[in-house]
């Protein structure tokens, strides 16, 4: 074995490991309630950064429409739940640090290296398809579905709990789906699909990021299209990615 590649890795017992994760453990639960506690105080502008493609999309100068709630305590209830999501969210960082001080122990130095680079790159990406979505999916994908439901002849009196639903559901999917680069490049890294067969599967990929991005968003083509397409730029750039890599690596030899 190479002398760089004989790392030696850090030594527990069982009860080690378990005192360990008990500790971080409690370290994450804590950490998720503080997050959660803080975003209580500020969950009306979390409501806010969610209901924003409702009123860009619904009011006009003219008509100023709310979002309805049809049971006693459906605000409160969905006010809760928008402060725990976004609660993970905000310290989600501090969770995947501690998962992070678990299990580094047992990994070797290239492993922590790239481990090291990817975390906060899928940070990025998450936030970017969280994002993309609230800023211009979301409009769109209203739009639509308020004019098919004009002709129709249907007002659009949509609740509280179904919309933050829809709007949380689908930021998620996006921001999940914006993952996509950093499997490809850790699959192709991993030797699990070599590059020309990457580069060879473009049409098939087409096809099956058209199904995901249908079986993952409403039933409209808006939609549909505004997800697709993202991912299958993020399916080039990943290529453009992995031949850097491969590029970088033949130069250093």
């Amino acid at each position: 074995m190479d002398k760089n590649a004989r790392e030696e890795l850090k030594t527990m017992s069982l009860g080690d490991h378990l005192e360990e994760l008990r500790a971080r453990l409690i370290m994450i639960i804590l950490g998720l309630f503080a997050g959660m506690v803080f975003c209580l105080f500020f969950g009306k502008f979390f409501v806010g950064l969610l209901t924003a493609p409702f009123s860009r999309t619904m009011n006009t100068p003219d008509v100023i429409r709310h979002l309805q709630t049809i049971e006693p305590a459906e605000g409160f209830i969905v006010y809760i739940k928008v402060c725990l999501v976004f609660g993970l969210l905000i310290t989600s960082p501090w969770v995947f640090w501690q998962i992070w001080a678990f299990v580094s122990s047992g990994l070797y130095r290239h492993e922590r290296k790239f481990i090291h680079v990817v975390a906060p790159v899928s940070a990025a990406l998450f936030i970017t398809g969280a994002v993309f979505f609230l800023l211009v999916v979301a409009p769109i994908a209203l739009g639509v579905f308020i004019r098919f439901n004009e002709r129709l002849k249907l007002a659009s009196n949509w609740t509280f709990r179904s919309y933050i639903n829809l709007v949380l559901t689908l930021a998620v999917v996006f921001g999940a789906a914006f993952q996509m680069p950093i499997a490809i490049v850790f699959a192709e890294r991993m030797k699990l699909i070599p590059l020309q067969n990457l580069i060879k599967a473009r049409k098939f990929v087409i096809l099956g990021l058209v199904i995901a991005a249908a079986m993952a968003t409403p039933p409209d083509p808006v939609s549909l299209v505004a997800l697709a397409v993202p991912l299958y730029v993020l399916f080039e750039g990943s290529i453009l990615i992995c031949r850097f890599l491969q590029w970088r690596k033949s130069k250093s030899r």
